[in-house]
């Protein structure tokens, strides 16, 4: 796949993945897109919407979920069926041809257990490896991958079957973007980048997104999206870029680089 035509990571989230219309100008925006897009995407709402339904207490740790076994039932059913069944929907209507896997299809993504010095974060996990010769592939074929984050088990220890482990969906997403070799990753959100004093910032290098972190600038569900954008960059993709759907369109948002300035 040359330079030109190196693909591009789309990680969505959020409140927006309920929004009819949103979703609709993201389909007809990865439609348009001048470059192969793959398209990750979360669903903690209505994650946490669902465990409280089901009266399962929903538990977090710097914004990231902890996901005991009832939990992750949860997460595969509301991930892999509903969420991911309504992109494919939307996007297939769009005239985008969309395919919705997982990490466990094709033992696409493997991930283990995620450590904490305090905690036990169930199965919730890390990535460990992607095969990126696979989404090249449909790529190739004019295929959008549709990915949750549900990731097959790699653990070294651990007997057979492994487990199925609950990533952090902008986790996978910059590690699909560093397996395909992407030219960018773009975190969409609900602002058009990161806000100092209600100020969009255009490019952000690696020093001044950490003091602003211990700033608490920025903060919340905001800390993993930054942390994972500079560990893209660190590991080689060009670009991570925070943003909104017109900032998709736009080629707007906060760029992370790896280069100071």
């Amino acid at each position: 796949m040359s330079k030109q035509h190196r693909p591009v990571v789309i990680k969505i989230g959020g409140h927006e993945l309920t929004d009819g219309q949103f979703l609709n100008g993201l389909a007809q925006t990865v439609k348009n897109y001048p470059a192969p897009v793959v398209i990750v995407h979360g669903g903690g709402a209505e994650i946490s919407d669902m465990q409280e339904r089901l009266h399962i207490e929903p538990k977090k740790v710097d914004g990231i979920r902890i996901t005991d076994q009832a939990s992750l039932d949860v997460v595969v059913m509301m991930l892999r069926g509903l969420v991911n069944t309504r992109l494919v929907q939307i996007f297939t209507e769009a005239g985008v041809d969309a395919l919705g896997v997982s990490g466990v299809d094709r033992g696409l993504i493997r991930a283990v257990k995620m450590r904490h010095a305090y905690i036990d974060m169930g199965f919730t996990g890390d990535v460990v490896k992607v095969r990126g010769e696979i989404i090249r592939k449909w790529l190739e074929d004019k295929i959008i991958p549709v990915i949750a984050p549900i990731c097959m088990g790699s653990d070294p220890v651990m007997v057979a079957p492994q487990a199925i482990y609950n990533v952090n969906a902008d986790h996978v997403a910059g590690a699909v973007a560093n397996a395909i070799h992407a030219e960018k990753i773009v975190f969409l959100t609900n602002v058009a980048g990161v806000m100092v004093e209600g100020v969009v910032q255009p490019h952000l290098t690696p020093k001044q997104a950490t003091q602003l972190i211990k700033d608490g600038i920025i903060h919340g569900g905001m800390i993993p999206k930054v942390q994972t954008a500079l560990h893209v960059v660190k590991l080689g993709v060009p670009q991570a870029v925070i943003t909104n759907l017109e900032g998709l369109k736009w080629d707007t948002g906060t760029i992370f680089s790896g280069a100071e300035k």
